[in-house]
């Protein structure tokens, strides 16, 4: 793999098309301040970092937004487009950018392990698969499905179940012997042949091939009537009617007895609530959501960053992934799942028959969960943000402050509405900062509050872009008003890299540090949404003031000067420079400007050079 190769400037076409190698690797957009905002892998680097950089009317939203922060370019080449797979997901774990899907749920599924090539094998919990040589029966929904399901198959089956990784020597057998839930290999009281079709019985239960283990066990029934073992044929009955109450339990969802998991994806708004059902052997043994936030983003693109890095994490891969979106980046992915998996793997989106069946049974639970989230889950949500923030009531309305300039010239304020988490349009304000001057950030944000708290309703919490100085400068506007009206108040500030920070901060009155927040904490998330929702309303209005100042020329500030007579003025002197040195009776000579006219231009120039 090469070393990574750091582009200083902002990117530049005709620059890249001759540097970018026309191989495979990852590519990491990143920010002014060297922050990776995006990650991507590519079977060209050349071709795929190239078809970043067109006109952003023929971008996708969201990547033309991600462009227009993008000034730098880091890229790693690989051997191979399956290994430039697997190191994207690895950098999008260890960089979590902004614009990539990003899957936080890092939890690993447990599995039941059986190592079929030690002598006297046992069953134990695991939540990492090895290409070990053991099977790996799962994932299990939860971890109580996996104690429940190895609790079943101690109680039916008399397998080992001392926890030594190697067979303990034992002069004589534990009470498990004692109590018929073992055979006390440790003592050799039973054949390691014996011990194997003990262990042969447990992975047909396991593989979900219960109907072969019944027969079986029912042959083995009968013989031992046959030959008077009249209590080993009980023990074999009871076993058999242990495995048919658990067989009528299960769900049968394919004829085809296949390993398949099924994937869908329901989308509100910027929320993506996506729906993993596993299918074993034909059977429906257990499901898992996840909840995503992706704005601008598309169904398709939070499953194809879904599939990159669900699977990247020891999870068990089926030889068939049914999904509920189609995806671009389907071969490549295939691709990458094969060699991890060591077998072919589909990734089909049907259209028809049985495996259609399954994906809209997927939605369907998708789209059930992510309506049931709404406003319960909302509620839940303002009642964690107060019990995390310590605040004195749960912020039904919050509202975000930001302010915009440059170099302290055309600076705005703004101020975005949420309600119960979500956007609220009719909440949003935009205002001139007019009182301050020059470079002040605390000055700009006290002008805006002092403005914003002259209206009415006010929120339950004031959200503040910036550190501890922006909080103490709303928070002594706040503390003027009476305790009954004042909003209470926090501010959010963005990690520092160089200090090892890696993750926004939250501060809160009367704390010197700021909270430790997680990550991927619900309330650091919904702040952050609601920062960069500010932000980026402060920003669009202060550019909008910007062009329009630089549209307009010191012409207009002149009365009687329209479209026309500009016109003629800047066709007949080379710039507004040449305008204001111009004398009257100069002027007065051009149609369309008497000498009362001129005579205030000139007035006017000569006013503004005093």
């Amino acid at each position: 793999m090469d070393q990574a190769v750091h582009l200083q400037h902002d990117l530049d076409l005709v620059r890249l098309r001759h540097t970018l190698p026309d191989k495979p690797g990852v590519y990491l957009f990143k920010d002014p301040t060297g922050r990776v905002i995006y990650v991507g892998k590519a079977k060209s680097l050349r071709k795929r970092v190239l078809s970043y950089l067109r006109s952003p009317a023929n971008l996708p939203h969201k990547t033309a937004r991600m462009m227009t922060r993008a000034s730098g370019l880091d890229y790693l080449l690989t051997s191979t487009e399956k290994e430039a797979f697997i190191l994207e997901g690895n950098l999008i774990k260890k960089h979590i950018p902004r614009y990539n899907v990003v899957l936080r749920d890092d939890k690993r599924y447990p599995c039941l392990r059986l190592d079929i090539n030690a002598p006297y094998p046992r069953l134990n919990i695991v939540r990492k698969i090895k290409k070990d040589g053991a099977l790996y029966f799962g994932p299990f929904s939860s971890a109580n499905a996996v104690r429940s399901t190895l609790k079943f198959i101690e109680r039916v089956f008399p397998i080992r179940k001392c926890t030594s990784k190697g067979l303990p020597k034992r002069t004589r057998p534990c009470l498990n012997y004692e109590m018929d839930k073992c055979l006390a290999p440790c003592t050799q009281k039973i054949s390691i042949s014996d011990y194997k079709e003990i262990v042969h019985q447990v992975r047909f239960f396991l593989e979900g091939r219960n109907r072969e283990l019944i027969e079986q066990l029912r042959r083995k029934m009968v013989e031992a009537g046959e030959q008077l073992e009249f209590e080993h044929a009980a023990k074999i009955r009871d076993q058999i009617k242990a495995i048919e109450k658990t067989v009528e339990r299960q769900h049968v969802v394919s004829p085809k007895m296949e390993d398949q998991d099924v994937v869908a994806v329901s989308e509100k708004e910027d929320l993506y609530q996506l729906v993993v059902l596993f299918v074993r052997k034909g059977a429906l043994v257990g499901s898992r959501d996840y909840v995503l936030r992706h704005p601008g983003g598309t169904a398709s693109e939070v499953m194809e960053g879904f599939l990159k890095q669900y699977y990247l994490r020891d999870a068990f891969i089926p030889k068939c992934i049914l999904i509920s979106e189609a995806i671009a980046d389907l071969h490549s992915i295939s691709d990458g799942l094969s060699a991890l998996r060591g077998h072919k793997v589909a990734i089909q989106t049907p259209l028809r028959g049985e495996k259609r069946r399954l994906v809209r049974m997927a939605v369907a639970n998708a789209e059930n969960l992510l309506n049931s989230r709404s406003e319960n889950q909302r509620a839940d949500l303002m009642d964690l943000v107060r019990s995390t923030l310590n605040l004195k009531r749960s912020p039904k309305r919050i509202e975000g402050l930001d302010i915009s300039n440059l170099n302290g010239d055309e600076a705005v304020g703004s101020v975005v509405s949420f309600v119960d988490g979500l956007s609220h349009l009719a909440g949003y304000r935009n205002y001139k900062i007019t009182a301050v001057e020059g470079i002040d950030d605390y000055g700009m944000m006290t002008e805006l509050i002092e403005r914003r708290v002259k209206k009415s309703p006010l929120p339950q919490l004031f959200l503040v872009d910036g550190g501890k100085g922006h909080l103490s400068a709303v928070k002594r506007v706040l503390d003027k008003l009476p305790v009954s009206r004042a909003p209470e108040v926090i501010s959010i500030a963005k990690p520092v890299e160089n200090r090892g920070e890696k993750s926004d901060k939250i501060y809160v009155p009367g704390r010197k540090n700021p909270m430790g927040l997680r990550g991927d904490h619900p309330v650091l998330l919904l702040m952050m949404r609601i920062r960069d929702e500010a932000h980026r309303r402060a920003v669009t209005y202060h550019r909008r003031l910007r062009a329009k100042t630089m549209r307009e020329s010191e012409l207009d500030r002149i009365p009687g000067i329209g479209k026309k007579r500009k016109k003629a003025l800047l066709a007949n002197f080379e710039d507004i420079a040449a305008v204001a040195a111009a004398s009257a009776d100069d002027l007065a000579r051009l149609p369309g400007i008497n000498r009362a006219l001129a005579h205030e231009i000139v007035h006017f120039f000569r006013k503004n050079r005093e």
